[in-house]
C-alpha cells in the first residue's frame, strides 16, 4: 500500500498495519537517514542497522551486514525489515528482506526524489556486483511505501536532480498527460521551485510506474521493460565510470538522450522528437553531450553495455521513444555500432 503524506509516520500508526511488535522490527538506514528513522522510532525497543550512504555501499558486504543484525538481534520469520532512505537503503533493505528465512515484512520510508518516484516502488531489490549494476536482485514488494514530503527539503540539490531524471524517464512513458504539459511542469520544479509542480509530478511518476508494472510486475516480457527507458545506457556509465561517480538519475538522463540518438539512426524516433527531449534535458541542467564528460575508459564501456541485465543471446534490448511514448528494440550485434555511435564512441 502506498502512503503519500507531508510528514514521517509515527512508529504505532507504522506498526498498525502489520502484526508486529516492536522488538521485532528492524530499522536500516544510512548515516545520512539515521535522523529520520530515529525519528519514527524515539524510545520505542527497535533494533537499528547503519549502513554507508552512496552507490558504493549498494554491495554484498551491505546486505551481509543487515543479515548479520537480524541475526544477532534474534529476528526470526515474524520480523518486519524498515528501510528508511533513498533508493540505495531501499535495494538493499528489499533484497536483505527477500532472503532472511526466505521472506520477512517489509515497509519502506522513503526520503528521496528518485526513491519515491522509482526505486520503492515496484517491488525491484539488489545490489551491484562483479562491477555491473543491479547483477543481483529479486522482486519483492514492500508491504507499506511512505511517500513523506518533508525529507526532500534536506535533500541536497545533486540528489534532487538525480530524481528529476527518473521524472522525466515517467513523463515520457505516461500516456494519460500530454507531453508539452508534463515537460513544461518539469521545467517549472526545476527552474522555478515550483512545489505543486513537483507534487504533481510525483503522483503522475507513481502513477505510471503503478500502472505499468500491474501489468507485468515481474519483467517477463510485457511492458515493464519500458521502465528501463535510459538504463542501458546509463547503468553502462555507472559502471565504467565507477558506482558513485555519477548519480543515477543524471546517468538515466544522459541515457535518454542517446535512446533518442539511437531511435533516430533506426529509424524509429523522428529528429523533431530526439530535439524535443534533449532540449527538455539541456534546459533542465543534464548532461546530454557525447561521449559522456570523463568517461575515459571506453573499451570498459562497451564491455558494461554487453553485459547488462536485458541481454540476448543475439542482441541488446533498448527502450527506444516514439513520438508518443517509447517501444522495445532488440538491437543484433552485427548493428552494434550504432549503439556505440549513440553514444559518442566509434
Amino acid at each position: 500500500m502506498l502512503n503519500i503524506q507531508e510528514s514521517l509516520p509515527g512508529f504505532n500508526e507504522l506498526l498498525s498495519r502489520f502484526s508486529v511488535k516492536p522488538e521485532q522490527t528492524l530499522f536500516v538506514a544510512d548515516k545520512n537517514t539515521l535522523g529520520f528513522a530515529k525519528r519514527i522510532c524515539r524510545d520505542a525497543n527497535a533494533m537499528f542497522c547503519v549502513l554507508n550512504a552512496g552507490e558504493t555501499a549498494k554491495n554484498w558486504q551491505s546486505v551481509r551486514k543487515v543479515l548479520q543484525r537480524a541475526h544477532k538481534g534474534g529476528l526470526g520469520r515474524d520480523a518486519l525489515f524498515i528501510g528508511v532512505g533513498g533508493g540505495v537503503i531501499t535495494d538493499l533493505t528489499g533484497f536483505a528482506a527477500s532472503i532472511y528465512m526466505r521472506g520477512v515484512g517489509l515497509c519502506f520510508v522513503s526520503t528521496s526524489l528518485l526513491g519515491m518516484t522509482d526505486a520503492a516502488i515496484g517491488g525491484k531489490t539488489g545490489f551491484d556486483l562483479f562491477q555491473i549494476k543491479n547483477l543481483a536482485g529479486s522482486f519483492y514488494p514492500a508491504a507499506q511505501v511512505y511517500i513523506c514530503m518533508e525529507t526532500l527539503a534536506t535533500l541536497p540539490a545533486k540528489e534532487r536532480k538525480s530524481g528529476f531524471g527518473e521524472i522525466i524517464k515517467s513523463a515520457m512513458l505516461d500516456s494519460k498527460t500530454a507531453q508539452a504539459e508534463s515537460f513544461a511542469q518539469i521545467k517549472s520544479a526545476v527552474l522555478e521551485d515550483n512545489k505543486t509542480a513537483l507534487c504533481s509530478l510525483i503522483k503522475m511518476a507513481i502513477r505510471v510506474k503503478n500502472e505499468i508494472v500491474e501489468e507485468d510486475p515481474f519483467e517477463r516480457g510485457g511492458r515493464r521493460a519500458l521502465l528501463n527507458l535510459g538504463h542501458t545506457f546509463a547503468h553502462a556509465l555507472e559502471s565504467s565510470l565507477g558506482f558513485g561517480m555519477v548519480t543515477h538519475g543524471e546517468a538515466v538522463a544522459w541515457g535518454i538522450a542517446c535512446a533518442a540518438r539511437l531511435g533516430l539512426k533506426l529509424g524509429i524516433t523522428t529528429e523533431r522528437r530526439m530535439c524535443s527531449i534533449i532540449e527538455l534535458l539541456n534546459q533542465t541542467g543534464y548532461e546530454t553531450g557525447v561521449p559522456y564528460p570523463g568517461l575515459k575508459n571506453s573499451a570498459m564501456f562497451c564491455a558494461a553495455l554487453k553485459s547488462d541485465k536485458k541481454k540476448s543471446s543475439n542482441g541488446l534490448c533498448f527502450v527506444i521513444p516514439e513520438e508518443c511514448g517509447a517501444r522495445l528494440v532488440r538491437v543484433e550485434l552485427k548493428d552494434i555500432k550504432l549503439v556505440y555511435q549513440s553514444a559518442g564512441i566509434e
